[in-house]
């Protein structure tokens, strides 16, 4: 019982932790800076993936759900990312009529 505790304990400090290092970081520098975090996330994800293999009852649940928003959020990270590239790439046609 005192392990779920323990578990539990760690998982909302860091909740609390997350909140406070997001709110900070101001949206103009958000987009960029979820390329970088993505190894973040890929981190997050083998360590969630980690207890949940030790974990049991309420604990296994706990780290379940943090699977789940882990590879959401990294996911989500990769198609943010892709799509800010995709808007500094030229197409082909803007291209041609350009060297006209």
């Amino acid at each position: 019982m005192s392990n779920d505790i323990t578990w539990l304990t760690f998982f909302v400090l860091s909740v609390f932790v997350g909140i406070e290092v997001i709110s900070k970081v101001s949206s103009t520098l958000h987009t960029p800076l979820m390329s970088g975090a993505n190894a973040i996330h890929g981190v997050i994800l083998l360590g969630a993936v980690l207890v949940a293999g030790e974990a049991d009852g309420f604990a296994l649940v706990v780290a379940l759900v943090a699977i789940v928003l882990a590879a959401v959020n990294m996911v989500g990270g990769f198609l943010v990312t892709d799509r800010m590239l995709q808007m500094f790439t030229r197409k082909p046609a803007a291209r041609k009529e350009a060297e006209r």
